[in-house]
């Protein structure tokens, strides 16, 4: 019995819930017809296993970096989303994944230190397929057409989530390069001084 009540309370069941009542709202609108018997469960079922466990997300965030796990989860969202989002939703997909296999050689000694590969490693294997997720268990007509909040679509809403998952991912990359600019600097300054002249002037002599 007390195993029911924390499942009732835990962030599983809550997920589950929510979906299984956007589900019923959907029946009541008219939008799903006879198959809301079947759509509101596995809307329930959906929100319930898209949220990890306590213990699961203390595993996530104790886990050793793994670079194929990562191109794996970002190659399976993509494969999740192909064909089922609009252009621009799709590019900005690609352009996360991109951010994202563009920092993994760099991923261990990030500027941020373990910060900004604990939010790496969650973006590609939690957030980011997780977010598409929910957002493809719902009609595609209300997903695009139906108004949630703000003059906004649930179309509307997926775009400005990815649109703050690639801001992330642009502000480490960022800092990534302005470490690797600033230690080129270093190095010449080191140049200048050891040399006595500016690296511009390290130059071979013009062929004869």
């Amino acid at each position: 019995m007390k195993g029911l009540f924390r499942y009732l309370g835990s962030p599983r069941n809550i997920a589950g819930c929510a979906l299984a009542l956007v589900g019923l709202a959907l029946h009541f609108a008219g939008v799903l017809g006879a198959v809301w018997v079947a759509v509101v469960p596995a809307l329930y079922a959906i929100g319930a296993l898209v949220v990890p466990s306590p213990r699961r997300q203390v595993s996530l965030a104790e886990d050793t970096f793994d670079a194929e796990r990562i191109r794996r989860a970002l190659d399976g969202t993509i494969d999740m989303a192909r064909g089922r989002l609009p252009a621009d939703v799709m590019a900005r997909l690609a352009e996360i994944r991109a951010r994202v296999l563009e920092l993994l050689p760099q991923a261990t000694d990030l500027p941020g230190g373990a910060q900004d590969l604990f939010v790496l490693q969650r973006t590609a294997r939690d957030y980011l397929p997780t977010t598409l997720r929910m957002y493809l268990a719902l009609p595609p007509d209300y997903a695009t057409t139906r108004v949630l909040q703000d003059g906004k679509t649930s179309l509307d809403v997926l775009r400005d989530q990815l649109e703050l998952l690639d801001g992330q991912m642009a502000e480490i990359a960022d800092a990534v390069h302005k470490r690797d600019s600033d230690q080129l600097l270093a190095q010449g300054r080191f140049l200048e001084e050891r040399f006595g002249h500016p690296t511009s002037a390290l130059r071979l002599p013009p062929e004869r």
